[in-house]
Order: C-alpha cells, then sequence, then structure tokens
C-alpha cells in the first residue's frame, strides 16, 4: 500500500542590511545596517544548527560582498544560498544577474533562485534570461498599502519558464503565514494556520527575516514591527521550529522546485 508523502516546509530567510528604518524616515548608518543584518544571519545559522533544519536563505548581494564568511558558512552547513537582488533598496535590470554572479563567486555554488526585496513585481522573461529557474517574489495575499494579489495563484505554478513559488497561505481565505503574521498574532493561531496549510497543500512557504532575531527597538520603527524580536524572537522561532520539525521534513526552495518541474514533465509525457 503506498503511504502518503510527507509534508514539507520550505524555510526560507531574506538576508539583506537592515535598512527598514529608510521606509519610516529613519537614515541609520551604512555600518550599522551591515552589522545588524551579519549578526542575525549568525544568530539565525546557530538557531538552525540547534534544530538540525535546513533552510533557504535568499542573500543581497551587497550583504554577501561585506559578509562573505558568512555566505561561505550557509552553503557549508548545507543550507541553499539564493538572490535577494543585488541591495536591498534600489533595484536597477541588470541587478539579478550581477547578484547571482556575484553570489556563485563568493560561495562557489550554484544560484537558481530569486526573491525581489520587499516582494515587488519582477519581469519574469528576464528573471529566467538571467540564469534563474524559480521565483520566490509573490505573496499570494491581500495587505493595505502593501500587496493586493488575491487574483494570483496562491500555490507553486509556472510563468514564462520561471517556476513561482509564493509565499504561504492558509488555504480558502487566504491567512498569511509570513513573518509579520508570526510576530503580530496569537501562537496558536500560526500553529493552526500553519497546520490546515500543511495538511491540505503538503507544501508550506514561510519566509522570516535574520534581523529579526536581533533587538530593532530604538531605530523608530513602530511596535508591530519591533513586536517579538531579539532573544523572545530567537526562542518562539526555536519552538515553532521544533513544533514543524514533528509534522514535516525540511526542503530548499531549490529542491522543492526542481520536483515541482519533474512532476510536471510526468503529467504531461
Amino acid at each position: 500500500m503506498a503511504t502518503t508523502p510527507p509534508s514539507t516546509v520550505l524555510l526560507s530567510f531574506d538576508a539583506e542590511e537592515f535598512d527598514l528604518p529608510l521606509e519610516f524616515g529613519v537614515n541609520l548608518p551604512v555600518r550599522e545596517r551591515f552589522r545588524i543584518g551579519g549578526e542575525g544571519i549568525t544568530r539565525t545559522l546557530l538557531l538552525l544548527q540547534e534544530c538540525g533544519v535546513r533552510a533557504t536563505f535568499f542573500v543581497t548581494g551587497a550583504m554577501a560582498e561585506n559578509r562573505p564568511d558568512l555566505v561561505r558558512w550557509i552553503v557549508r552547513d548545507g543550507h541553499e544560498l539564493a538572490s535577494h537582488s543585488l541591495v536591498h533598496t534600489g533595484f536597477e535590470p541588470d541587478h539579478p544577474e550581477r547578484s547571482r554572479v556575484l553570489l556563485e563567486r563568493l560561495s562557489g555554488a550554484p544560484v537558481v533562485g530569486f526573491r525581489m526585496p520587499r516582494l515587488a513585481k519582477i519581469d519574469l522573461g528576464a528573471l529566467r534570461d538571467a540564469g534563474y529557474r524559480y521565483d520566490a517574489s509573490l505573496n499570494p495575499i491581500w495587505l493595505p498599502g502593501r500587496y493586493n494579489k488575491l487574483n494570483s495563484p496562491r500555490t507553486t505554478h509556472q510563468r514564462e519558464g520561471v517556476v513561482v513559488i509564493p509565499a504561504g497561505t492558509s488555504p480558502l481565505i487566504r491567512w498569511p503565514l509570513f513573518w509579520l503574521a508570526f510576530k503580530n498574532q496569537p501562537r496558536l493561531l500560526t500553529r493552526c494556520t500553519t497546520a490546515w496549510s500543511l495538511s491540505w497543500d503538503r507544501v508550506t512557504p514561510l519566509y522570516f527575516h535574520p534581523w529579526e532575531l536581533m533587538n530593532i527597538q530604538g531605530h523608530g520603527l513602530p511596535r508591530w514591527l519591533t513586536r517579538r524580536s531579539g532573544t523572545e524572537m530567537v526562542a518562539a522561532l526555536r519552538e515553532h521550529l521544533r513544533w514543524l520539525k514533528q509534522r514535516a521534513r525540511f526542503i530548499t526552495f531549490a529542491e522543492h522546485a526542481r520536483a515541482w518541474s519533474d512532476a510536471a514533465l510526468k503529467r504531461t509525457a
């Protein structure tokens, strides 16, 4: 008798220079942006070692160039290295290709995935031509002032030759599973919506930021961004990862994209 395949979690971190205060009119010194971003990546890698899970790190070229040691650590620990463009603030059409080349040079590992900063819209054809196999920039929810993607597919699909892996949501009502919900809603609600997604979809993408594991108070940010940060976030994420590990296996976005493509080929053969 065939067994039901296990549910999978696609855990990811957007590893960028900490430029979030710029959105609120606070010009944090560049050195401090990289310090917070780099120390956050270190805390994240140590937490993943402790929990014994793998993740995909979407790293900006600027962050990688500032801390190449962390890029090598990501690859050495068996995580996937993917691109978060060249810089987190400001975008030019050649940034995806330039960031891929830079990340591959610094890490010695292939880079096949991309996520646009702030999950902005990206030209998938251009992304394909820049050497990427999948994109993880779509957040298929409605979030006032940021996203209105309720008409977009909620699960993995293909467009313009690129596998698109949307951010995780619950079925039907599209309750978000990304970092902002995790920080601001009761843990029971997080578990219920995540369990619903795992049961319904069998594949649940999740994403956070390493700087969330740092104390980011005092930078002019509102409470809904600084809530559950620093050591409190480390503890909350540790508990959540352990809970998830009992219910699913962790794979990288690249592994999922490859498996999805293989299954799609079989369906059309």
